[in-house]
């Protein structure tokens, strides 16, 4: 978190992550608004040199990425929101990563099949399922009247997407 956005601190935060997840060599394609740090020639000179696909929102149009416009949401709604403004960037600054530890480690996301998104990242997401959908089998083996159909599905997505109509559209159009 910095004082003012530039394209150098956007430049260099991309670096850093893509280093600490270890990308350098897989595809990646950044997604974000039309500003001015996303859209700078330094931005853009270093998603070039990692080969970072830039994608950008359409204009005027404000909540473009799902994602970001979720993880917001969840950001504004979630018992950590500070009551009143911030004191100083130092302030600031630690209310972020206090929320970016309890989002990654303790919040666990509908769309992840309700597993946090460290588990998933780490690959614990499959065991953590097994062992659930076992729960839930067991439970209706002990109580049948109280299940109408079959239990939860916890099996996760294999691929995610913003928007699978024009993605599929694009690689059909592009195959042909």
């Amino acid at each position: 978190m910095h004082a003012s956005e530039a394209s150098a601190l956007a430049a260099r935060v991309l670096v850093s992550g893509r280093l600490r997840e270890g990308l350098a060599g897989r595809p990646l394609v950044l997604h974000s608004d039309n500003g001015a740090a996303m859209k700078g020639s330094t931005m853009l000179a270093t998603m070039q040199n990692l080969g970072v696909m830039p994608s950008f929102s359409r204009p005027r149009v404000s909540n473009d990425n799902a994602y970001a416009e979720t993880l917001f949401r969840t950001a504004k709604y979630c018992r950590l929101w500070p009551e009143k403004p911030f004191d100083t960037l130092d302030a600031a600054r630690a209310w972020v990563e206090r929320f970016v530890r309890w989002y990654n480690d303790e919040h666990r996301h509908s769309g992840i099949r309700y597993v946090t998104p460290a588990q998933r990242h780490r690959g614990e997401a499959p065991e953590l399922l097994r062992r659930r959908t076992e729960v839930y089998e067991a439970a209706r083996q002990r109580q049948p009247q109280r299940w109408s159909g079959a239990i939860r599905d916890w099996s996760l997505a294999t691929s995610v997407w913003l928007n699978p109509e024009r993605d599929i559209h694009c690689r059909q159009k592009k195959a042909a």
